[in-house]
């Protein structure tokens, strides 16, 4: 199954006898947050969900978005009435990490079918609603580990042995800036890929054989094993999408930058890319 679906897909399968589960994921790095804007217009019958809130623990030494407790993210996800085998369709305003983190979640935690509307609300043509649903409770149960998952130390192992990207700005990647973390630059060995030039200038994701020329490009034909991090594990889970859409797959360091560079003892490598 294709991990995104097209607005006109989703509206064909919303009309049909079994209509996926939507999620309204709307959420912006520092920006406001994204109920409002829910609230002013949504995909019919789609429920909220608080990226920060529902589907990160509180930051720490995990880093900016550590993964949440996988119970309370079931409960989450049932009260949004999501069931083990009902599909969802996730989206948000169209930059599409944070949908990328929530498919992230639901697909590692063992449910199946999982998609990313394309483009995300921008890409949607047809009517938006204000009324809040109240969806039926949902069954799903979590079962952390149908996806590979990184901590540090596998991270930094597979930068050596396999190919470990860093989805980032390339100026955060070189250590040119770093305006939200400890310390600027990547973790050694990391090859930069940032997660903007997997998708075109209206926010869709490129075709599969032009992400897999772009990836097989920075190596992932020859390497063992694939692993992303990124600066809290939210654009991170775009880049494994979009090797998901390539068919390749991949493994996230959900801690990422936060939590590497917040370990003094960790090494910090700065400058360009070695390729």
């Amino acid at each position: 199954m294709k991990p995104i679906i097209t607005a006109s897909e989703c509206v064909s399968e919303s009309a049909g006898p079994r209509p996926p589960v939507l999620l309204d994921v709307r959420w912006q790095l520092g920006g406001p947050h994204g109920r409002p804007d829910y609230e002013a217009g949504h995909i019919p019958g789609a429920v909220f969900v608080d990226l920060d809130a529902e589907l990160a623990g509180p930051a720490g030494s995990g880093g900016r978005h550590p993964l949440p407790d996988p119970e309370e993210f079931g409960a989450v996800m049932r009260r949004a009435g999501v069931s083990r085998g009902i599909p969802v369709v996730v989206y948000d305003g169209g930059q599409g990490w944070a949908a990328a983190r929530a498919w992230w979640l639901l697909r590692w935690t063992g449910h199946t079918d999982v998609r990313v509307l394309d483009g995300g609300l921008a890409a949607w043509q047809g009517d938006l609603e204000t009324d809040v649903p109240t969806p039926a409770e949902g069954d799903f149960r979590p079962v952390p580990g149908a996806l590979p998952l990184l901590d540090a130390d596998g991270a930094a192992a597979l930068a050596r042995s396999g190919l470990l990207l860093d989805a980032r700005a390339a100026e955060r990647y070189r250590g040119d800036v770093e305006p939200i973390d400890r310390v600027g630059g990547h973790i050694p060995g990391a090859v930069s890929a940032p997660t903007s030039e997997n998708t075109g200038d209206d926010g869709r994701f490129l075709s599969a054989p032009s992400l897999a020329a772009r990836f097989e490009g920075l190596g992932a034909d020859r390497a063992p094993e694939v692993g992303v991090y990124c600066g809290s594990g939210v654009s991170g889970a775009h880049e494994v999408l979009a090797l998901a859409v390539a068919g390749i797959p991949a493994a996230l360091y959900a801690g990422s930058w936060s939590e590497w560079s917040a370990d003094e003892s960790r090494p910090v490598a700065k400058g360009p890319d070695p390729q």
